[in-house]
């Protein structure tokens, strides 16, 4: 009998309160409620093995959102002293200790995990989830994917599973903007590597982007009533705090601003005409 997993067992016994799977030397319990209308003994039934509250193992004919070695993005139901408790679509809540989190959850978030079992014989969650993504994606440079951030890295970037099964990042010198772990993104293929991985940028190519980041200057410089207290010689973390772009982007779309005489540079400030 495996747990975790999805498996066909026999029925071996009928009692009151459900019917018992499996062989002579190793039975389950298949709960009243869940045992389908005239089975017999000797019929096979598909379930899946977990252990519930009591830290017995069960057998159930629901559906769980995922199961052992797969991927899925579950809500969090709850939070407690040692972890969270997440949504499975089972009667017991699928725990994910917080040593498995890439980033702190809290009630309501999405996060995207995958079972395993612990020391103790039981099922639960992490969040740790980079080993399991594939790299034989059939996306190519310029395509446009979605993605979940499952983690995020000072030193590399954000990590993101393209359809929740491709292993893809967004480098850390694409990395502008608000991303978090949680997030769903879209985002624009700008490379594949040799070993298959993607990766990604949440920007658009560069005359598109420009548009969008003269317009996001136009909006800033409105908030400051129209006058920006510094210029594109500003520091480029400055920049990306204000902004959430490069300084190159910044520079790019205050040209262009700047020939489309909607501003003016005076020697620290950028003026709105």
């Amino acid at each position: 009998m495996r747990l975790g997993e999805k498996q066909m067992l026999t029925v071996v016994k009928k009692v009151d309160f459900g019917v018992y799977l499996g062989n002579d030397e190793q039975r389950v319990l298949l709960p009243k409620k869940q045992v389908p209308e005239e089975i017999e003994p000797g019929d096979p039934i598909e379930v899946f093995l977990y252990k519930d509250s009591a830290d017995r193992l069960i057998a159930t004919t629901r559906e769980p959102k995922v199961t052992l070695g797969k991927l899925a993005v579950l809500k969090v139901a709850d939070v407690g002293r040692m972890g969270a408790f997440l949504d499975w679509g089972l009667e017991k809540d699928l725990f994910l200790p917080f040593k498995e989190q890439t980033a702190k959850v809290k009630k309501g978030d999405s996060c995207l995990v995958s079972l395993y079992i612990d020391k103790s014989e039981r099922l639960c969650a992490t969040m740790k989830v980079y080993h399991l993504l594939q790299t034989d994606s059939p996306y190519k440079k310029d395509d446009k994917v979605t993605g979940f951030i499952y983690d995020t890295s000072k030193e590399y970037g954000v990590f993101v599973a393209v359809d929740n099964q491709y292993s893809a990042l967004i480098p850390k010198k694409d990395s502008f903007g608000s991303l978090t772990v949680g997030q769903e993104i879209t985002a624009r293929v700008t490379a594949v590597k040799e070993d298959g991985k993607l990766d990604l940028s949440v920007r658009e190519k560069i005359p598109e982007q420009m548009d969008k980041d003269a317009e996001k200057i136009l909006e800033v410089l409105k908030s400051y009533d129209g006058e920006l207290p510094f210029t594109d010689k500003a520091d480029p973390e400055r920049i990306k705090q204000e902004f959430g772009m490069s300084k190159a982007a910044f520079k790019r779309a205050v040209g262009r601003l700047l020939k489309q005489g909607k501003i003016e540079i005076r020697e620290k400030e950028i003026y709105l005409r």
